[in-house]
């Protein structure tokens, strides 16, 4: 059984084969994800992988700021010698570096990790974090098997469990936020206000909420997210919030600019740019026009009359191209954005090729790194992008037709 409706006779046989195999392929996903990771944990000693470094990677710099909190140092994380010294201190000399890039009110949640040792932080942090991310698909898509299977299957969750990440609690938030927007608007705003704690994917929401009218839910989101920054201050105190501003030069010319993290890691216009050779002012031009022109469409998209889910899709996919910064496990962004275009596309017909373009966009996220390590061939970002294309294809808009930022703005 297919968790999409079946193709019509106007697709391609292509689509009707990607359709009738694609409970299978999910199906040998999720075995394959399952053999890997308990081969990575059987290869394990001390919490660390046979390469060496934590399971869970990224998450050991969550946990080392929540052991910094506890003991009385909230604005430790943001200094890399104190901070490494937390993650050696529990990992050994030589570990890798992991930085911590988050504004303050996420040391709310690294702080109640921190407080379990380290492996079952790990574990309790994975398993919160993904029902959210499944209950904002099945919100959706409907509380089918077919349905679950995709879900997880989906190869960025893969990525993000390996990388103990925080993709599966993003894509709740910006999930469940979207899909409530009209029957639950302030609780829909609350939600979408969380993802303050990871700001760069917040950029493109404001625009939205205005371009649409939807003045409760966008008033609701400020509200959270002022909320949250506040409770951060009165806990943590202006010292962390200032190291974090002061963290942002290090996070910018080393982890952006310098390209420490990897091009290949990078699935943004600017680490494409970058990988293949580009300056920085370059890159960052090349950046700022996808940018500019993401902005211009989504604008023009959610002031029309297109139907929610290709705004939806389009707003998801287009919070991942606005930003120099974003990385394969952020592609879990692209879950509710696939998600959004099925429900729209199982209501109204599915169009030609649409199809393979999904699957295409489904499946990249597992070989996106890869290529690009190899090829310097940005295959993430080219996802983001069809994605985004296909959105707003079927919403109805293009380039062509978008006009200025102004026209946008003030039609």
């Amino acid at each position: 059984m297919s968790f999409i409706s079946p193709p019509t006779d106007t697709q391609d046989r292509a689509a009707a084969a990607i359709m009738e195999r694609a409970p299978f392929v999910c199906g040998g996903l999720v075995l394959a994800y399952v053999v890997a990771i308990g081969a990575m944990w059987a290869t394990s000693s001390n919490g660390l992988d046979a390469l060496g470094r934590p399971l869970g990677t990224d998450f050991s710099n969550v946990w080392a700021a929540g052991r910094l909190v506890l003991e009385g140092a909230p604005a430790a994380p943001y200094d890399l010698a104190a901070h490494y010294a937390e993650q050696v201190k529990r990992f050994g000399a030589g570990v890798p570096f992991y930085g911590w890039h988050y504004p303050p009110m996420f040391l709310f949640l690294a702080a109640a990790l921190g407080a379990l040792p380290y492996i079952a932080a790990l574990i309790v942090w994975q398993a919160a974090t993904l029902p959210l991310y499944l209950a904002a698909i099945v919100r959706i898509l409907g509380a089918r098997r077919a349905v679950l299977l995709a879900a997880v299957a989906f190869p960025a969750v893969f990525v993000n469990l390996t990388h103990g990440h925080n993709g599966f609690l993003t894509a709740g938030l910006f999930g469940l936020g979207l899909v409530m927007l009209d029957r639950r608007p302030l609780l829909a705003g609350a939600l979408l206000g969380l993802l303050a704690y990871k700001p760069q994917f917040a950029a493109l929401l404001p625009l939205a909420l205005i371009a649409s009218g939807r003045w409760p839910t966008f008033f609701a989101a400020a509200a959270a997210a002022a909320t949250s920054a506040a409770l951060s201050l009165a806990a943590f105190g202006w010292e962390a919030w200032a190291g974090f501003f002061a963290s942002g030069t290090f996070t910018r010319t080393v982890v952006l600019e310098a390209g420490d993290t990897g091009w290949h890691k990078i699935v943004t216009a600017f680490a494409a740019a970058r990988g293949l050779g580009a300056s920085v002012p370059a890159a960052y031009a090349v950046q700022g026009i996808v940018a500019f022109a993401t902005v211009v469409l989504i604008v023009r998209l959610w002031r029309g009359d297109a139907p929610f889910g290709p705004k939806a899709a389009a707003l998801l996919a287009g919070s991942l191209l606005v930003t120099p910064y974003a990385l394969d496990y952020d592609m879990m962004l692209l879950a509710p954005a696939l998600a959004f275009l099925v429900r729209d596309a199982s209501a109204t017909g599915w169009r030609r090729g649409e199809t393979v373009v999904l699957a295409f966009v489904y499946l990249s996220p597992l070989v996106a790194r890869t290529v690009a390590e190899a090829t310097h061939l940005p295959l993430g970002l080219f996802a983001i992008a069809a994605l985004f294309a296909a959105a707003l294809r079927r919403g109805g808009a293009s380039v062509t037709q978008s006009g200025s930022f102004a026209h946008a703005v003030g039609r």
